[in-house]
């Protein structure tokens, strides 16, 4: 079984939670470590497992052997459960880890009741070099869970088992900042508020994700510069990137190692390729959808805001701020786009979520729509996300901007499907009964935490 996901989601919690008791082997690769230090962490766990001294391997041919003979060793009929975490690190350069490991499980452990947990945090590796290995590991996988953050309701439900009070509107607050990381969650303080909360983990001196944006990206990436490189280009653009406009941001080689990047990038769940509407797979934009690395580069990266008492709650009336809420909060709408297929009752239809961009011409001013619905019933709902702490007031100046977006986009598209604007809000509408002539569809929070 293949468990991968990004670090700090909790794929080894859940792995020990789930087989705890059950686990006859365990063993964690060392960050950095070289062959013979993962050769003698192996001989420790070992050790700690067997009770018996165990002398350090010379190869993993031998140590896997090894390891055989204490398995034969437990005499029992039960399933014998092997856990290898952190993968990546294991299989260090020239060891032959992976081909070795592949020779104990075709040659002994598949035919002996084993199961076989391996997990890493490097997604793009796991998917690489386990699922889709070509030599002794290929097709040998029975189940893989790619782990994915939390969603707003998991959010929620895991606050509450927390005992952390907090209204729906402070939850999603808290998801725009830190996102669905369990672990970054586990760090909250019952007797503070939400604001408070990320004050002292993010802007106070000794605050524990102070750092956390470059130890992340280098615990998880070779040469991570690069990649942190096309992450804040991806941030300093809200409506995304292409792949050209990646390269002249960044000075990096068009080439084989730039797509590598923007796999693994989007592999661990960092950024997001769209193919905007009426658009090929090529003209794909790129868009940084990590919560925690947009909050870190837009917020907490700041000159002169570290180091300061209540930051975060100074920091509501920057326009900096509100800014970077509502792209937050586009994040959020698109990482829930299977909440609101179910909001509009379209899950039994055909449908597809992209975006559209038309930068104008002489006839038609420019448009620029960050989440639309194609949808098989000839209905596409263009969406306008606003991020309000009330409720969203509907002018007859916007009421316009509307009837003219859809109109513009119409025409630009050409177009036969009905067209239908969605607003998703916070807390809905204020003239709620005025609408119905510009919008057919309104989603609040609610919608956002049902389950899928």
């Amino acid at each position: 079984m293949v468990v991968y996901g990004r670090r700090r989601v909790g794929k080894t919690f859940l792995i020990k939670n789930v087989l705890g008791k059950h686990i006859d082997f365990e063993m964690t690769g060392i960050e950095n470590g070289n062959f013979q230090d993962q050769l003698q962490n192996f001989a420790n766990k070992l050790e700690e497992f067997s009770g018996k001294e165990i002398a350090k391997p010379k190869s993993w041919m031998q140590a896997l052997g090894v390891l055989k003979r204490y398995l034969i060793s437990l005499n029992t009929k039960k399933k014998k459960v092997l856990f290898l975490d952190e993968l990546p690190w294991i299989d260090t350069h020239k060891s032959k880890f992976l081909g070795m490991l592949g020779h104990f499980w075709n040659d002994w452990a598949i035919y002996n009741h084993v199961l076989l947990v391996v997990c890493g945090s490097a997604a793009s590796w796991m998917i690489n070099h386990v699922l889709n290995d070509k030599g002794s590991l290929h097709n040998r996988t029975t189940q893989y869970l790619p782990l994915q953050p939390f969603t707003l309701i998991e959010t929620e439900q895991f606050l509450k088992a927390r005992n952390i009070q907090a209204n729906r509107y402070q939850v999603v607050q808290l998801y725009m900042a830190l996102g669905g990381i369990p672990y970054y969650l586990d760090l909250l303080k019952p007797q503070q508020s939400i604001p408070q909360n990320i004050d002292r983990l993010c802007f106070d001196i000794n605050g524990f994700l102070r750092d956390e944006f470059r130890r992340l990206y280098k615990s998880l990436f070779e040469k991570a510069e690069n990649h942190i490189l096309v992450v804040k280009a991806l941030a300093s653009k809200w409506k995304g990137l292409t792949r050209k406009e990646i390269v002249q941001l960044t000075k990096l080689k068009d080439g084989g190692g730039l797509t590598r990047i923007l796999t693994e990038l989007e592999k661990s769940a960092f950024i997001q390729p769209y193919t905007p509407f009426g658009k090929k797979k090529k003209g794909s934009l790129y868009r940084l959808t990590d919560n925690f690395s947009l909050f870190y580069l837009k917020l907490m990266e700041q000159k002169g805001l570290n180091n300061q008492k209540n930051v975060f709650l100074k920091i509501f009336t920057d326009p900096k701020f509100r800014v970077w809420c509502g792209y937050a909060f586009e994040n959020i709408c698109m990482i829930h786009y299977r909440q609101i297929a179910k909001a509009l009752e379209i899950n039994a239809i055909f449908h597809e979520f992209s975006s559209f961009q038309s930068t104008g011409d002489e006839t038609y001013s420019g448009l620029q729509i960050d989440l639309l619905i194609d949808r098989a019933d000839e209905v596409i709902n263009l969406c306008e996300i606003k991020f309000s702490n009330s409720d969203f007031k509907l002018t007859p100046a916007y009421k316009q901007t509307l009837r003219d977006r859809a109109a513009t986009f119409s025409a630009i598209t050409k177009t036969r499907k009905s067209i239908f604007t969605t607003l998703i809000t916070t807390y809905g509408l204020s003239n709620e009964n005025t609408h119905l002539d510009v919008i057919q569809n309104v989603l609040t929070l609610e919608d956002l935490f049902q389950t899928e």
